[in-house]
């Protein structure tokens, strides 16, 4: 079994691309971990590689899971670090209060314009993604 394959049998963090709108969705569904950002960047670099850019990235969760330890929040960070400056908007998408929180946190620290819906509007943050 390839890594990849691995990964995505075992992994809190269910990553697609619609292909169609250009638009990576990251739905946690479980505590996050190391590996997780792993796989989310093993399906979101060969996209952007091939095409050059995503217009958003949706992330979808009714509540945040949190971490499953300090070195997978690091590796989230890292994540971000990496990806933020190639992707112009982000929505959080949840009824968690992070959700809030992450957006105005981390509008001071990344390049990418952050915006947080409420659960029930997914399709106004896809259409927000779309909106340049």
């Amino acid at each position: 079994m390839s890594l990849v394959a691995l990964l995505e049998a075992v992994t809190m963090l269910n990553v697609s691309i619609q292909r169609a709108n250009a638009i990576a969705v990251l739905e946690p569904v479980g505590a996050l971990t190391q590996d997780d950002f792993i796989h989310a960047a093993s399906i979101i670099d060969p996209y952007m590689q091939a095409n050059g850019y995503l217009n958003g990235i949706l992330i979808f969760s009714k509540d945040f899971p949190g971490w499953e330890s300090f070195s997978a929040m690091a590796s989230h960070m890292e994540f971000i670090k990496e990806h933020h400056q190639f992707v112009s908007r982000i929505a959080i998408v949840t009824d968690s209060v992070l959700g809030n929180f992450a957006s105005l946190l981390s509008g001071h620290f990344v390049h990418s314009e952050i915006k947080w819906f409420n659960y029930d509007d997914i399709d106004s943050a896809q259409l927000w993604l779309l909106t340049n």
